[in-house]
């Protein structure tokens, strides 16, 4: 009989895993959960700014004060013919008190409290300012109004969550940076703990790049486990917060919702390919920059 001959089985130059390597995929994960909830908040937010935004413009209030329902009609009627005007309202009092009674509580409006007279105005798309072509009418024919244009809201919202979006941005780019310099270090510790392969290699004629691309192709694999991770866990949040929103929507209007759109599943695809590409250029920046110190 013979016998069988069997092939040695290859060894990889590094070894597979590394129990070290746990901790560095958790830090990897937890970062990259935090930049890819950061970035969806961030998209959600200028999605609630242009909803909110292009809801309110075109829209005026008018405020007429000492006037009765004959007068307040003869206003409605009057504003009705200004030119650029969509549509004006004249909104009962009873509407206008339910306005009011949340701002005073459980208790309601309370008893004799004097209800301003309103309209609800709307203007014809690409009409402009309104405001002073209301108040000059409405004034010349003897009416104390104030016109409150919702544009202006518009635009102080715009301004407060364009300051959110560049604090997400910054909060995102020192996330990305942190898992960076988490890498560069690991990678460091990695090439001191193997130092005595990388100097088997060297005495065997291997170039600093073949070397670099050990390392490289490990950290890029564990750069994509640990986006992968991070984006899972994001996804998860991220759809409770629409759950538990979701059934508050008439309190959270105004705040980003978080639609899980394509947008957001967008985000959520690209946090892995992200964090495997920083690992990768990373991890072959330090063990090239540590080759050509010591060497």
């Amino acid at each position: 009989m013979s016998r069988a001959t069997t092939t040695p089985r290859e060894s990889p130059l590094l070894p597979e895993s590394d129990a070290r390597e746990v901790a560095l995929l958790f830090v990897v994960a937890a970062l990259c959960f935090l930049a890819a909830l950061v970035a969806l908040s961030a998209r959600s937010s200028y999605g609630a700014a242009a909803e909110w935004t292009s809801a309110s413009e075109g829209e005026l209030t008018v405020r007429l004060r000492g006037v009765d329902a004959r007068a307040a009609g003869r206003a409605e009627a009057l504003i009705t013919e200004i030119e650029g005007v969509a549509q004006a309202r004249l909104i009962p009092r009873e509407e206008a008190a339910q306005m009011l009674a949340p701002w005073f509580g459980s208790n309601g409006l309370p008893a004799g409290l004097p209800v301003p007279t309103l309209i609800e105005v709307s203007a014809v798309p690409g009409a402009g300012e309104l405001a002073d072509s209301l108040t000059s009418a409405l004034g010349a024919a003897g009416f104390d109004a104030l016109i409150d244009d919702h544009a202006q809201w518009g635009q102080d919202v715009r301004r407060a969550l364009g300051m959110a979006r560049f604090a997400a941005f910054a909060a995102v780019a020192l996330l990305v940076a942190t898992a960076v310099a988490v890498i560069a270090f690991a990678t460091h510790a990695a090439l001191l703990a193997r130092r005595d392969i990388v100097n088997v290699l060297h005495l065997s004629g291997a170039p600093d790049p073949f070397i670099a691309n050990l390392f490289e192709r490990r950290f890029w694999l564990l750069g994509l486990r640990g986006g992968s991770i991070g984006a899972v866990a994001a996804l998860g949040a991220a759809a409770l917060l629409v759950f538990a929103l979701g059934s508050h929507a008439e309190r959270t209007w105004l705040l980003p919702r978080l639609s899980l759109d394509f947008w957001d599943f967008l985000i959520l695809l690209l946090t892995p390919i992200i964090a495997g590409f920083a690992s990768r250029i990373a991890a072959r920046r330090t063990v090239l920059n540590e080759l050509a110190r010591t060497i």
